[in-house]
């Protein structure tokens, strides 16, 4: 197995990308998390939150982006991939990671409510599981927060004005 590049740069270099794609989830109306997957230092899957739109649970970031490499590297197995993501991985995303032999995951901001890699679970580094992830998380993650904050503080501002309408109108 080759060894993935690990440089502060190439990391947060492709936390951009990542971000670029979780501002893409924003502009629509979904939570903004964006994720990238790089092999030979090439973006070879792409993707952002789209739940809301298509209506399936799975159609998260990291979830489309493995989708994409796949199908551009023509295998289920990512190997000497590294998984860039805006958010830390949830349970469902983490079992994807590790069934497709993706080596190495960089998170942004940790997810108190869901976080499968280092804040409610460890998934990626269990030993009772046949695959184990590198992970570096905390690259950019400031920014990675903010724009779930922002996004979240207007979405609340949102619901309150709605609220006051229906009041309103009663």
């Amino acid at each position: 197995m080759r060894k993935v590049m690990c440089t502060i740069e190439n990391d947060n270099r492709y936390m951009e990308e990542a971000l670029l794609e979780a501002h893409k989830s924003a502009l629509i109306g979904e939570v903004p998390i964006g994720a990238v997957i790089v092999h030979d230092g090439e973006v070879v899957g792409r993707g952002h939150n789209l739940r809301e739109h298509s209506q399936q649970a799975a159609d998260h970031a990291e979830m489309i982006a493995i989708e994409e490499a796949n199908q551009k590297l023509g295998s289920w197995r990512l190997v000497d991939c590294t998984l860039y993501v805006t958010l830390e991985p949830c349970i469902m995303c983490s079992g994807a990671i590790i069934n497709s032999r993706v080596e190495r995951v960089v998170f942004g901001a940790r997810d108190p409510k869901a976080g499968a890699v280092a804040t409610l679970y460890s998934v990626l580094n269990d030993p009772r599981l046949n695959h184990q992830v590198e992970v570096t998380e905390g690259v950019l993650a400031k920014r990675a927060g903010d724009v779930l904050k922002k996004f979240f503080k207007a979405a609340r501002k949102r619901n309150k004005l709605k609220k006051r309408q229906q009041v309103n109108k009663s």
